[in-house]
């Protein structure tokens, strides 16, 4: 008994082209469309499983509706004397109205109840003179963003901050910078009197040295945490200087 006609419809209908180069993967779309006013159950096998990754290979097209199969060949050695051989076939067939388990569905479906399409793989190389063309239009899409980014950042920036607000974070700057160095010449003046408490044996018995030794450790806090500022202020303003 002959099987009885695919319900659903294929598109493309008859192959699926891919196109090269074939050296990263490559994806083509398949669609199934269900014209009908019941669900179809479905499936998406190939010759070559290995060759290809199908997402989603099975399911359930509810009717009036239609879902998009992504076919991806997995990158491989392109020969243009071989020609492909790897098929795949779409099978079908209607759901039951109280269906709960889809495989259970599959394995005790009788022949008459299945449907199925053919289609072939097709490979496609570009030629040459068309690999150069695209090469050079990558090349001046990444060019036209580079300079419109740049435009927007100058843009941005001179938005940002302007010839009064630069000045005053100048300012800032170098009051920050003469006061890391006051505190820097204070702080390198304490160590001085403290090793010298030290040599003469009194560091650890002296109350005030160990004021001194506290005075130091807040002394030496503050002063790197203001160099850290003004760096991290400098850096700010390079950039917006550049």
């Amino acid at each position: 008994m002959a099987r009885p006609e695919q319900v659903l419809l294929l598109e493309p209908q008859h192959e699926l082209k891919f196109r090269g180069p074939f050296s990263d993967v490559v994806t083509t779309n398949l669609k199934l469309s269900n014209p009908t006013d019941r669900n179809v159950c479905f499936k998406v096998k190939t010759t070559a499983p290995r060759r290809y990754c199908v997402r989603p290979n099975s399911g359930i097209i509810d009717a009036g509706t239609s879902i998009n199969v992504s076919v991806m060949l997995q990158p491989f050695e392109y020969d243009p004397n071989e020609k492909s051989k790897h098929k795949f076939m779409v099978q079908s067939m209607l759901a039951p109205p109280d269906m709960t388990d889809m495989e259970g569905v599959w394995k005790e479906a009788k022949p008459e109840e299945l449907m199925d399409s053919k289609l072939r793989c097709v490979f496609e190389m570009p030629a040459e003179n068309e690999k150069t063309h695209d090469m050079e239009s990558n090349k001046m899409s990444s060019s036209l963003l580079k300079s419109e980014s740049s435009s927007l950042s100058g843009k941005s920036l001179s938005s940002t901050l302007d010839d009064g607000e630069v000045k005053k974070i100048m300012e800032e700057c170098k009051r920050l910078q003469m006061e890391a160095q006051r505190l820097r010449e204070e702080n390198k003046q304490i160590k001085e009197d403290d090793g010298l408490r030290m040599r003469k044996g009194n560091i650890m018995s002296s109350p005030h040295a160990s004021g001194s030794m506290k005075r130091e450790e807040g002394l030496s806090a503050r002063s790197v945490a203001l160099i850290l500022l003004f760096f991290v202020i400098g850096v700010i303003v390079g950039n917006f200087v550049l």
